[in-house]
């Protein structure tokens, strides 16, 4: 029969100083209180060194540098950054070079689309899944699809043949259009979707004949921009769980397959939950032998303002 324990007699313990015991946190890290009458590049000062606030200082200044150093910064997004309101800050980051290639899945190219020639956009899937109207809409289907058709027939990708089509198009909230501003940037926009993901697949206007060729230059097109972020580069995942993660690893095997060197770049996966495919695919198996890892956890519509920000009061003092 095992013997009933003892109490442990707690006056018989070792001691030692705290003079001798390593610490992570120090009073150097701690935040300050921000003058609410000063700019906002004084909150990022007052931000604390630990933690996930050090990774949004640290992504900050690698955009930042990015941008000095005229190194590539490939923005990889899914459709919900677009529902929630971000198409200006997008365009803006373009705009300041901040972004100098644009990548999307299919579905952030639909909602991109209805929010230029519409001013609205997001279904409620649920009704309409009910009596099967969900993504039935005629206009945006034949619009989109034909703008598609039409682009590859002239050596167009995905993203080139829809962000041509709305410039033609002329669309009243053209200004909040990503990828008509893109576009008129001059930024390569690649689109890589899976046949039968999006709604407009569901049209007799779709032709896969299109949406694969369209699909493989872009994949080829992306490939072919990340050999920029080779020492000193940025790429940031936003928003896509499983699609875009795995198209960013194919493209970067090929790009390294033909002799191209893409490492040391930070690799920046921003989502409200951090995913399998995301952490896996972009953050950390191509930093591995080098480069800058950062997952920043929170929601777009607060996050990524909070990230340009970051980056603006960082290039601010490097001025």
């Amino acid at each position: 029969m095992t013997e009933r324990p003892k109490p442990v007699d707690l006056a018989q313990v070792k001691t030692y100083s705290v003079k001798n015991r390593p610490t992570k946190v120090d009073f150097s890290l701690m935040s300050r209180v921000p003058n609410v009458h000063q700019p906002l590049s004084e909150f990022f000062e007052c931000l604390p060194g630990i933690l996930k606030a050090r990774e949004l200082l640290l992504a900050s200044q690698k955009m930042a540098e990015a941008r000095i150093k005229d190194r590539a910064i490939i923005f990889m997004m899914g459709a919900h950054v677009i529902k929630c309101g971000l198409g200006p800050i997008i365009i803006r980051m373009m705009e300041e070079r901040l972004i100098t290639c644009l990548t999307m899945n299919g579905a952030a190219t639909i909602h991109d689309f209805e929010l230029a020639c519409f001013g609205h956009t997001s279904e409620d899937v649920e009704r309409g899944l009910e009596d099967g109207t969900f993504g039935m809409v005629k206009e945006t289907a034949e619009m989109m699809n034909k703008m598609i058709a039409d682009g590859i027939k002239v050596g167009c990708g995905l993203g080139e043949s829809i962000g041509r089509g709305l410039r033609h198009l002329l669309p009243r909230y053209e200004k909040i259009s990503i990828l008509a501003n893109a576009h008129r940037l001059g930024v390569p926009i690649t689109v890589h979707v899976a046949l039968g993901t999006d709604t407009i697949h569901q049209h007799p206007s779709c032709n896969g004949e299109a949406f694969g060729k369209g699909g493989m230059r872009d994949f080829r097109l992306l490939a072919g921009a990340l050999p920029g972020i080779n020492d000193g580069g940025v790429v940031i995942n936003c928003g896509s769980a499983v699609i875009l993660p795995e198209v960013f690893l194919k493209a970067l095997t090929v790009s390294r397959n033909l002799g191209n060197q893409v490492r040391d770049f930070t690799a920046i996966n921003l989502d409200m939950v951090q995913h399998y495919r995301p952490l896996t695919n972009v953050v950390n198996r191509p930093t591995r032998t080098g480069g800058t890892p950062i997952s920043l956890t929170g929601h777009h519509e607060i996050m990524l303002p909070l990230l340009y920000a970051g980056v603006k009061s960082f290039l601010k003092e490097y001025r």
